[in-house]
């Protein structure tokens, strides 16, 4: 059958489709700004470079704290989660600032397609914007599921395989930058080493030949490098704290009150599973839909070659760290999978699903014990393989030190801090 065409209407020079939602065409490319909420600081000033490349004028967003989850929730209801009031906010608080003109502003907003409500933070954004008089700004849906896509903003393979690479990147850094910073003589010299080499690859990646996984795997060799010369006190021993859950209070500063930085702060080392992971997680699903169910069989023999591809890069950059520095190197998802049999099942698959499980095993097996388990309150998939998994990791692993933190506009930031303060004292103490 015959897809119909998208039914369009021009009114006061800006497009709109069929149900009312202004359209980001191919003209729109060359002179809006597109905002991209932050998750992931190293990550996300990769995609944003890496963005610049494809000739989107981009920015990612660095609010912290302040009015985003007041203002998130003058525009979202409250009993949606706490990521999307957080994700809102900080687009609503951007565009409501006066520091761009709302004609030339586009917004990102990613959507799962899995059964989450992040799969409706797209249509929760329209709905601020409208509310807030800004119906004409383009809401632009990042997603690897082919769901509701924008004509000015589409990626071929190849450019999808360069946001992966700023992942592999992303990874790489701040595995690094979670094992140097702790114990740097000069504070700060970690961080200005992060920020060097995020600009370094910013300006290679408008040269193709630098995208080369040749030439990956040399600048690879050169960051372990540069992070192993950086003076290190590693004489006190200091506790290491894993830190799991929903994947955005996970990884975003905004979203946890910046943990990972508390946390340094308090004399502890940061373990973070990376983004690879979640996106291996994502692809084996279908393969699992398939041993499980029986359907999707061709889209399941595309996810096996695409997971292939994914896991040799990141065993490459497991024994890069290994061969030029004294780092120990990310666990690979290979073993990510192995950690979760005789816990899990694999066909749990909501929200972060068997991963979340996983990442907690995996990382008492490495000698991370304690574990921050970071959540949006009433999230309840991941209460149910977080929180309600916790009994039974303690009972097996009698050593683990989990605590389950809930994030959310009521929480209060001390009590959070405080619990976290408890759970380092007494690993402390098991040192």
């Amino acid at each position: 059958m015959k897809k119909n065409k998208m039914q369009t209407k021009m009114i006061n020079g800006v497009l709109y489709d069929e149900n009312g939602d202004a359209v980001f065409t191919l003209e729109n490319k060359k002179d809006y700004k597109i905002l991209i909420p932050t998750m992931l600081p190293i990550h996300f000033s990769l995609i944003q470079k890496i963005l610049n490349t494809f000739g989107y004028d981009a920015e990612v967003l660095d609010y912290r704290g302040g009015n985003v989850a007041q203002t998130g929730l003058k525009y979202v209801h409250n009993d949606t989660c706490y990521p999307a009031t957080l994700v809102i906010g900080e687009l609503m608080e951007a565009v409501l600032s006066g520091k761009y003109d709302t004609h030339k502003l586009a917004v990102v907003i990613s959507q799962t397609g899995g059964g989450c409500r992040a799969s409706n933070y797209l249509y929760l954004l329209k709905k601020a914007l409208k509310k807030a008089g800004y119906g004409y700004i383009p809401v632009l849906s990042f997603n690897f599921n082919g769901l509701k896509t924008q004509p000015g903003f589409e990626f071929s393979v190849g450019q999808f395989y360069s946001l992966l690479k700023c992942v592999l990147y992303g990874d790489f850094i701040m595995c690094l930058k979670n094992q140097c910073e702790p114990y740097e003589v000069k504070k700060g010299e970690t961080e200005s080493l992060v920020k060097f080499w995020i600009d370094k690859l910013g300006k290679e990646f408008y040269d193709k030949k630098n995208l080369k996984y040749s030439k990956m795997k040399a600048n690879f060799e050169l960051i372990a490098q540069s992070f192993a010369k950086i003076e290190r006190d590693t004489s006190v021993k200091k506790p290491k704290v894993g830190i799991v859950g929903e994947i955005f209070v996970k990884y975003s500063p905004l979203g946890n009150n910046d943990l990972e930085k508390f946390l340094v702060q308090e004399d502890a080392e940061v373990v973070v599973p990376g983004l690879t992971d979640f996106v291996l997680y994502c692809i084996y699903n279908n393969v699992i839909d398939t041993m499980l169910y029986g359907v999707r069989k061709i889209i399941a023999l595309g996810s096996k070659i695409i997971y292939k591809f994914i896991l040799k890069k990141e065993k490459d950059m497991a024994r890069i760290i290994a061969e030029n520095s004294d780092f120990s190197p990310m666990s690979t998802f290979d073993k990510t999978i192995e950690a979760r049999e005789g816990y899990i099942s694999e066909g749990v698959k909501m929200g972060e699903g068997w991963l979340l499980t996983a990442e907690m095993v995996e990382l008492i097996h490495a000698g991370v014990t304690n574990i921050i388990c970071a959540q949006p309150f009433g999230c309840l998939p991941n209460h149910i393989v977080g929180k309600g998994m916790m009994k039974e990791l303690r009972e097996r692993n009698p050593k683990a030190n989990i605590i389950a933190i809930d994030y959310d506009a009521s929480a209060t930031r001390v009590n959070q801090e405080n619990r976290i303060k408890l759970m380092l004292a007494n690993a402390k103490e098991e040192l």
